[in-house]
Order: structure tokens, then C-alpha cells, then sequence
């Protein structure tokens, strides 16, 4: 009997914990949403002098500064309500969209393969608040796999709108993914890309089925694209490049229906070099742990990999092409 109701207080006791953490975290994303929404406002007297993309990076939900910098584009562009689409999104607690869905409550769709993915999104934009209640916009949660071969079926069946933003990083096949969207499907484009390739390699990872980054290689480093490959692929498509985060692993693109003497006419941008010299140090030993690997040892690490070589699309090993 005694042993039932320690239980019993115990469920109690742990449901009241989880309640009040519930509640912390959504005052804490409120106040996130706050303080960023001001940083964007006074960040927005500054964009006429912005000359690097990276200069206007500011982090309100996204990982790495990705909001600052899509307000900064949609400004430069006049778009008003963004509407987006963003695939690999994990539980949508940090993402390139969030923000602009809880600021505008445009249309969007968001996709990934995250356990239980519409229950964690609801959790976060459940909240009865001006900016965080889901059923004020147009937000459709599809809980899948993104391969290349049903991409466009599942823009098809899910996206009914006029698309301002697309967000991809899925740390695999992306390439191949891209590859397979029609030309100025949308006036933005984010695109993660892996730095650690280096700026003069053409190369991807080959188009394999469930593909999983820790097990292509225990580094975790060999996945996605290079970055060159990848503006040549987005050239195809239609758009140019004007820069990436800080961090150096998200690239920017804007639609060339868009002129850049017109809309970004104070951006540089750097030579590739700049763009993939990344101090990320995310790289792991063969047991999983950090080993915090820097500059050419991050690409000797994997030297074995395969990937594809985009300027003859044969398959091959990094280090026949170092």
C-alpha cells in the first residue's frame, strides 16, 4: 500500500516538474521572440550598409543567425508574408522558418523525418499568444523521408501556394534532392553545404537510400555537397549566390528574376575560399566522442570516402581527387 502511494506522488511530483519546465521554456522562446523582433528592427536601419551577407545575422530560433539574415533578403526583396517551405526542420525548435511563421503566420510547409514530429511542433506554437499560436497561419507538418524520387510528389500533394522561401539541409542527399526541383520554384533559396570539401571540389555524396551521416563515416563529416557544386547546380536553376552564415555552412540564393545591381547592390561576395574556411569542429573518433579535428585534417579524415565527382559524375574515393 505503501509503495502505491509513493508511486502516486511520485507521477504527481514529475508531472508538476514537467509542467512548470513546459512553462519556462515557452516564457523563455517568448522573450527570445521579443528581444530578437527588436534586434530585427533596429538591424533593419543598418541594411543599406551591409556589404557582407553575415553582417546581418542575428539568432532568434534559427541555429546559427539564419533569421537576420532572411529578413535582411525578404526586406531587400519587398516581400511582405513570406510563405515557405523547409525540409529538415528536427522538432522545429530551432529552424530556418520558425520565426517567420510566428512574426507573419504566412503559409508553409515543413518536413523531416523526427520521431512524433507533429506532436513536438504543436508543443512549441501551441501557446494562446499573439506569435505563437499555430492556427493563425497556414502551417502544413509532414512527418517523412525526403529522398530525390519523391520530392516533387510531395511538393505536389502538400504545397498549394506561391512558394517566397526554401530551406534544405538534411545532411545527406541534398544534392540530389535539389537536383530534382524545378527551376524559381521559389525567390530564396537556403542551402546547407559542407565546408570541409573545400572550395575547388565538384563533389556530392552519391544518391543512396537512407542515408545516415554518423554511419557514412564515424566522423560525421563526409555528407551533402560542396559548395561549388552546389552554386553550379543553383546557376542551373536559375539563381545566384550572395553569401553564407558566419558559421559557414548555410548558403545563400536568391532568384535571378531578382537583379543583384538592383536589390543587393552594396553585397560583396568573396571568393569560395572565404566560404569554406569553417572553424566548425564537430568531427568524432571512431568511439563517437568530439576530436575537434581543424582545417585539412577534417578532409584527410575522410580521404576514403566515396563520393561523386560532378565534373565527369564518376564515383570515386577524396583522396584520388586531392
Amino acid at each position: 500500500m505503501f509503495h502505491n502511494i509513493v508511486i502516486f506522488f511520485t507521477k504527481i511530483l514529475i508531472a508538476i516538474i514537467s509542467f512548470f519546465k513546459l512553462k519556462r521554456r515557452n516564457l523563455s522562446d517568448k522573450l527570445f521572440f521579443i528581444f530578437g523582433l527588436n534586434q530585427i528592427f533596429n538591424s533593419q536601419k543598418n541594411y543599406e550598409k551591409i556589404r557582407f551577407l553575415h553582417q546581418a545575422e542575428i539568432k532568434i530560433f534559427s541555429q546559427n543567425g539564419e533569421d537576420g539574415i532572411i529578413d535582411y533578403i525578404i526586406n531587400r526583396l519587398g516581400i511582405l508574408i513570406p510563405n515557405f517551405i523547409e525540409i529538415g526542420v528536427g522538432d522545429y525548435r530551432e529552424s530556418n522558418t520558425r520565426f517567420i511563421y510566428c512574426r507573419y503566420h504566412p503559409k508553409g510547409l515543413i518536413i523531416d523525418s523526427e520521431n512524433e514530429l507533429k506532436k513536438k511542433v504543436l508543443m512549441h506554437l501551441r501557446e494562446k499568444s499573439s506569435f505563437f499560436t499555430l492556427w493563425k497561419g497556414e502551417l502544413t507538418i509532414l512527418n517523412t523521408h525526403v529522398e530525390s524520387e519523391n520530392i516533387n510528389l510531395l511538393l505536389a500533394e502538400n504545397c498549394k501556394f506561391e512558394v517566397d522561401i526554401f530551406s534544405l539541409d538534411i545532411d545527406s542527399i541534398d544534392y540530389w534532392v535539389l537536383s530534382q526541383l524545378k527551376p524559381n520554384l521559389s525567390k530564396i533559396f537556403v542551402v546547407e553545404y559542407n565546408s570541409v570539401f573545400g572550395p575547388d571540389l565538384e563533389i556530392t555524396i552519391p544518391n543512396l537510400k537512407n542515408f545516415i551521416r554518423k554511419e557514412y563515416h564515424y566522423s560525421c563529416l563526409c555528407y551533402g555537397m560542396s559548395l561549388k557544386a552546389l552554386i553550379k547546380l543553383m546557376d542551373i536553376k536559375n539563381y545566384y549566390f550572395i553569401g553564407s552564415n558566419s558559421l559557414k555552412n548555410n548558403a545563400f540564393f536568391v532568384s535571378k528574376d531578382y537583379s543583384k545591381d538592383i536589390y543587393f547592390p552594396n553585397l560583396e561576395v568573396k571568393d569560395l575560399k572565404f566560404y569554406t574556411d569553417s572553424n566548425l569542429q564537430e568531427s568524432r573518433d571512431s568511439n563517437g566522442v568530439l576530436n575537434y579535428l581543424k582545417g585539412k585534417d577534417k578532409l584527410i579524415a575522410i580521404q576514403d570516402c566515396k563520393v561523386i565527382n560532378l565534373k565527369n559524375n564518376t564515383l570515386c574515393s577524396i583522396r584520388d581527387l586531392l
